[in-house]
């Protein structure tokens, strides 16, 4: 049976949990009330950073699940996202329109990678 690790466990939930080479990330929010376009660089700034904690880069992504608290959002979202996604590996990928915890927050992003061997 593999180990599992769990970085910045909480009482709710893990920022991300790594098992079998894997690492799920729990679903990453900006700073409430700012534009869409300053969440999701937040967001995916956060992605790195937590990648990077267990040995992973976004060009190791498996499956990226976006939720946008309005579709009219998601030219802006994706002109950040694609400024950003490793080209040569893009990710397996769904986004939708969700009512998010609160009217603060328009992205959230939930990311699946391999870790390096």
């Amino acid at each position: 049976m593999s180990d599992i690790t769990r970085i910045e466990p909480g009482p709710r939930m893990s920022q991300a949990v790594v098992h079998n080479g894997t690492v799920w990330l729990a679903g990453q929010v900006g700073k409430p009330g700012a534009s869409v376009t300053e969440q999701t660089e937040a967001i995916l700034a956060r992605i790195d950073a937590l990648l990077a904690e267990v040995n992973s880069d976004k060009s190791r992504l498996l499956q990226a699940t976006i939720w946008l608290a309005s579709m009219d959002d998601f030219a802006e979202m994706n002109a950040v996202w694609d400024a950003w996604v490793d080209p040569a590996n893009p990710p397996a990928r769904a986004c939708g329109e969700s009512r998010l915890a609160t009217p603060d927050y328009k992205v959230e992003i939930l990311i699946t990678a391999a870790v390096k061997g």
